[in-house]
This record gives C-alpha cells, sequence and structure tokens, in this order.
C-alpha cells in the first residue's frame, strides 16, 4: 500500500497503486493504528455496503452477493483489501477475498463435508483420523474469510470461540489415545484467539505426555501479519516445538509486512511451513507458483504442500483438474531449486485422506533395468543392483525369475496385489480358518 513517510498517517484514500476508491469507512489512519491487529480487526469489511464504495457492483449482482453472504459471512481486513487492485475484476487477491456470483450458482455442487472430517469426529471440534495424529478445531473465527475456504460449512453457526469444556473434553480424548503423538490445532484461525486462550490450549496438550508436535494452521501472517507480535510469539516459543502451517496463495501476498511476521515466528523457534491451494484464476499457472515459491523460499518459509482444491459447496469455479496440477509440477522440477518444489496433493473426498500426485518419471521397471525419465524428456536406463550375482535371470533351478508383481497383474495370473501385513485380509483369513471344519 502507499503510506505518506513525511508524516504519521497512511492516506487510505489511495488503498492501491492501482486505484482511487472513495467511500472508505475510515479516510484515514495513524500508522500505530494500522499496525494494531485489534484496530485492523475492529475496521474489517462486512458487507456489500462497504464494498460498495469501493468497486462497481450490478444491481443484480449485488443482489446475489447479499444472498451469498446471508449464508456464507464476508470479512477482509484493512490489510488484506490494500493489497487488492480493485480496479482490476479479475485481481487474484480480490478473487480470494469478495463474494463472487458464482458462489451462489454453485451451491448446488459439491458438498458441506466432502471430506468427511465430522464422521471422524469422536468429540465435538476434534478429527481423529490417521492413526498418530488428529485436528483440533478451536474456533469458528478468521479476520478474513477466504471464499475457498474447506469449512466454509461451519460459518453459519457463527464465530465462536470453543469454551473451556469443549477444550477439555478434547484434551481428555487425546489422554486416552496414547498413539496421538502430533496435534494440529485449526479453524477457523487459532492465531485470532486471546493470547491466553492460545496458552491455556498449548498449555493443556503439552501436559499429555506422549504429544510430542503440535502444528498450528493459520493464515493470520498472510492477512492479519500485525497480530504476530511480542506477546504471542513469546507464548509459542514457550510451548514448543511447534510448527506454523500457513496459506500463501500468490506472489503479491507476500509482503514486507508477511515476510517481518515470518521472521518473527522463526526468532521464537517457529518453523513456517506454506500450504497453498490451487486455485483457477488465482494461482493455476507454473510460472505464479513457481514466483511464490521463491518468494516464500527468500522468506525463509518452506512450501510444503499445493493442495487440490477440495469439492466443497459452492466452489466448483476454483477447482482446476487435476491434470492442470501435474502440469505445474512438471514445469517445477529442474527449473527452480527442490527446495521450492511443494508435494501437489489431492485429499479425496470420503476421509481417504490426503494423497501425493507428481508426474510419471517411471516409464517401465525390471529385475535388471528400470528405464527413467527426467524432467527435459530424456529417458535414461537406470541399472539396477545385481546382489552379487543372485537375482540372475536363470537360477541353478533352471527356471526363469519371478516376473515383476505388475507383470503378473496384467496377464491376469494375479487380481491383486495384497501389501504383507494388511490387517483387513488377515482378519477375512483368520475368519475363513475358524469356519473350516476341524480335520
Amino acid at each position: 500500500m502507499k503510506t505518506n513517510r513525511e508524516n504519521d498517517s497512511v492516506p487510505l484514500g489511495s488503498i492501491s497503486s492501482h486505484t482511487n476508491p472513495v467511500g472508505l469507512p475510515w479516510p484515514r489512519v495513524t500508522r500505530e493504528e494500522w499496525n494494531d491487529y485489534r484496530w485492523q480487526l475492529a475496521h474489517r469489511i462486512t458487507s456489500i455496503g462497504d464494498l460498495s464504495g469501493l468497486r462497481y457492483f450490478p444491481r443484480e449482482e449485488a443482489d446475489l452477493l447479499g444472498r451469498v453472504i446471508d449464508t456464507y459471512h464476508l470479512s477482509i481486513t484493512p490489510y488484506y483489501l490494500s493489497l487488492i487492485r480493485l480496479d482490476d475484476p479479475d485481481d487474484p487477491i480480490a478473487r480470494q477475498a469478495i463474494p463472487s456470483p458464482d458462489e451462489y450458482y454453485g451451491m448446488e455442487v459439491g458438498e458441506d463435508d466432502p471430506l468427511e472430517e465430522e464422521k471422524d469426529m469422536p468429540v465435538p471440534g476434534l478429527t481423529h483420523r490417521y492413526p498418530d495424529r488428529c485436528l483440533m478445531v478451536v474456533t469458528n473465527f478468521c479476520s478474513m474469510y477466504c471464499r475457498h475456504c474447506t469449512r466454509k460449512r461451519i460459518w453459519p453457526l457463527g464465530e465462536a470461540a470453543k469454551t473451556e469444556f469443549e477444550l477439555n473434553k478434547m484434551f481428555g480424548y487425546i489422554r486416552r489415545h496414547e498413539e496421538i503423538r502430533d496435534v494440529i490445532v485449526s479453524g477457523g484461525d487459532p492465531l485470532t484467539l486471546p493470547a491466553s486462550r492460545l496458552e491455556f490450549i498449548l498449555k493443556g496438550l503439552r501436559k499429555i505426555p506422549h504429544v510430542e508436535i503440535i502444528r498450528i494452521g493459520t493464515r493470520t501472517p498472510v492477512v492479519l501479519p500485525m497480530r504476530i507480535d511480542d506477546e504471542l510469539c513469546a507464548v509459542l516459543e514457550k510451548y514448543g516445538p511447534i510448527w506454523v502451517n500457513t496459506q500463501f496463495n500468490h506472489p503479491r501476498e507476500v509482503t514486507a509486512e508477511a515476510r517481518r511476521a515470518c521472521e518473527r515466528l522463526l526468532r521464537a523457534g517457529v518453523p513456517v511451513n506454506n500450504q497453498s491451494v490451487l486455485l483457477k484464476g488465482v494461482n493455476d499457472h507454473p510460472e505464479i507458483i513457481r514466483q511464490l515459491n521463491t518468494q516464500l523460499l527468500k522468506a525463509k518459509v518452506r512450501p510444503y504442500y499445493l493442495f487440490q482444491c477440495d469439492r466443497v459447496r459452492g466452489l466448483e469455479h476454483f477447482r482446476t483438474r487435476l491434470s492442470k496440477g501435474i502440469e505445474i509440477m512438471e514445469a517445477l522440477r529442474g527449473h527452480t531449486s527442490g527446495l521450492a518444489i511443494p508435494s501437489y496433493v489431492v485429499d479425496v473426498p470420503g476421509g481417504g485422506g490426503k494423497i501425493p500426485l507428481m508426474p510419471n518419471y517411471i516409464l517401465s521397471m525390471g529385475e535388471q533395468r528400470t528405464v527413467l525419465r527426467n524432467y527435459e524428456g530424456i529417458i535414461v536406463s537406470y541399472e539396477e543392483p545385481q546382489d552379487d550375482g543372485r537375482l540372475s535371470a536363470f537360477p541353478e533351478t533352471g527356471r526363469p525369475a519371478p516376473r515383476p508383481d505388475v507383470y503378473r497383474l496384467m496377464t491376469g495370473e494375479i487380481q491383486a496385489l495384497i501389501p504383507a501385513g494388511n490387517e483387513r485380509m488377515a482378519k477375512r483369513r483368520r475368519r475363513c480358518e475358524s469356519a473350516s471344519p476341524t480335520t
């Protein structure tokens, strides 16, 4: 944003270098106020009326947007609003923050909870899907409501944080399940909680001996970086090891303010990972993702995941084909640092969890050689170790060596490859054995 360096005020009549909107609810603000997250929260854009002073909406579209925010409410921090080029109808920052008629037209497509988090919820607010980790939703409140949010289903429930009673029920479940060693604290946005409530959560988790790692899912460094202050960092440092997973989706979000927020977290001993979401019209181009991840590395933030956008109700206009994600990953490999290449994953419907996807660099596999393709399209034959000759094609028995299992699948010799130790198949065998007549 433009600021007046000669005095202590910020001229919001010039909210970006590309537009000069009128009708702002706060025409001038001191730099001290602007950098106070409480001021930012108190002056959020929360209505179409506020937006109409900044961007023109045809009457019919404004009516539709009113219906959208009746269900999926609106909130944009002044800081994040300052990143939007309001004269650009296709601005990628605006696309994440400003409601769209596509949300209304797409309400019949998708599901409220396609990942079935609530079906794996043994106590309210806690999802336990993977064996050694669980997810705690500790608040429904966000400083900005991202239009592509995977938990839009909880927005109509209000903006309340979980009570101590509700949190203690979650702690009790974790305490009873000693296999849980990793807890993800999410929401809403946990870093919008008062420091005292956040400390209550972290202290409660640290009292459980088998909890080794705490992760916090937050978009605060992106949409409200001034919240990452000394008080908050002191709490996080006190209860480490804590990891923060945030969500930068576009290079323009990696501002000086955002970089300072990440630097404060790092100085408090809190590593920062980034989990981008692949969004049509925002970042669905290899060069945008490359620039984003390069900027993140310069800010000492690790690009961790590139998520396929979930099939949530009203998000169809954000979703890309899986082939687009593969195209982006293939364009990154070999053309940027390996540190700047995230894992592309799809969190599959039905609660199946995250599945990594990547271009196919293995063309063929055999006992002696594997044929590989590199990022340039060069095909290479890689010689496998022969284990001192004991894996020769014709052992002393005179019989050919066994064909690779995938070959046996293709010829129909076997119908399925079942991993050793599969518990479900073991149960089947035990049932069959118990049903067999005694000889």
